[in-house]
């Protein structure tokens, strides 16, 4: 008996996930973690109105939920004053990456991203047979028009901007990502992920009208909306753009505990204030705990703080292997020069308490090493 028969592209492509869960690293360790500050989860948790109608909602888990995401899908056109026609929903913006990804790119198309980057567009493009080009960061910060300085010359399909961005924090007024937008190319679709904007300054949006050809705008309810196990994503585009989801998404993907949850959170604008202002408090604690050690913190828009560590990618990574031995689970960059960095999401005050606590000893450990 012969096995699989494989494309040639599934043939060439070694078997790798993006990010390895905390939960494989407990396994891994025969222990749970302490503080789960890893993932830039919310762990202040989702509206209690949300959790209440996904608890209602779970008696009918045994139908599908609406393939049209007909009831969320109106309510985020009445918050953002824009059509329906303008929005679809899906599985997490993992999800929504993929379904692009798969109606855009043929093998060998071009695709522009910054190296280091968020993992899972690329672990997308890959998938589908696509061409990566890089471009570095500047200052630690994405560069908008070396993205399209870099898009215009391998005549890109795609280029992907995060703004907030992961995995370093930073962040570009919104203003300025439009007036950098007159230098992309014709026929190439700017990607931008603002799963982040929640938790960033005024302005940080970009003021682009959802009819835009040029651009689809990404967003969660995984990070301040704190549904991330809940894989609730939805994008911002031209209708004809947005309507060409339908011929590759999955339409049953969507949950109706999911939908439930969702469509009440959105509703539920108290909550999200009252979680906005703990992550503000939690990164400013982030920052002094950094700063307690001679670490220094980077600015952030988002719900992590990048540390500074003050060498180079190796001394990072064992300063993160000895928080995670002491039940403190992290990440870092993948790239240099981010990766002298590690990644702290912000916490309780029980889990940041825990982080002061193992920094010190994660400290000498890495330059004992």
């Amino acid at each position: 008996m012969t096995g699989p028969r494989y494309t040639p592209l599934a043939q060439s492509l070694p078997a790798t996930v993006p990010f390895v869960g905390p939960e494989t690293q407990e396994r891994q360790r025969g222990a749970p973690f302490l503080a789960r500050l890893g993932a830039n989860e919310s762990v202040f948790g989702p509206s209690p109105r949300a959790i209440e109608a996904m608890r209602q909602a779970a008696g009918g888990i045994w139908m599908y939920g609406d393939p049209e995401n007909h009831d969320l899908r109106h309510a985020l056109a009445d918050h953002h004053g824009i059509s329906p026609d303008n929005i679809v929903v899906g599985e997490g913006i993992d999800g929504l990456l993929g379904y692009l990804v798969r109606l855009m790119v043929a093998p060998g198309d071009a695709v522009v991203t910054s190296d280091g980057a968020y993992p899972t567009f690329n672990y997308h493009v890959a998938g589908y047979g696509g061409a990566i080009h890089k471009v570095p960061y500047s200052n630690d910060h994405e560069d908008p028009a070396a993205l399209f300085t870099k898009a215009a010359e391998v005549g890109a399909k795609l280029v992907y901007l995060a703004n907030p961005d992961n995995p370093m924090g930073s962040w570009h007024r919104g203003a300025d990502i439009v007036t950098a937008m007159d230098a992309l190319p014709d026929g190439c679709l700017l990607v931008l992920d603002e799963a982040y904007v929640e938790c960033a300054p005024d302005g940080t949006a970009a003021p682009v009208a959802a009819d835009d050809p040029r651009v689809i705008r990404m967003r969660t309810f995984s990070k301040v909306f704190g549904m991330a196990g809940a894989r609730v994503g939805y994008a911002i585009g031209a209708p004809g753009l947005i309507s060409a989801f339908n011929k590759v998404r999955n339409h049953f993907g969507m949950n109706r505990i999911a939908q439930a949850g969702a469509l009440a959170a959105l509703h539920d604008q108290d909550w999200l204030a009252q979680v906005q202002t703990r992550i503000a408090s939690a990164r400013d604690r982030i920052g002094a705990i950094a700063r307690d050690n001679g670490l220094s913190p980077l600015p952030s828009a988002t719900n992590f703080v990048a540390i500074d560590c003050g060498r180079d990618g190796a001394f990072a990574k064992a300063v993160l292997e000895a928080l995670v031995a002491q039940g403190i689970f992290v990440r870092m960059p993948f790239a240099a020069p981010q990766n002298r960095c590690i990644r702290v999401s912000c916490g309780t005050e029980a889990d940041l308490n825990a982080f002061a606590t193992a920094l010190p000893q994660a400290l000498a450990a890495a330059r004992s090493a």
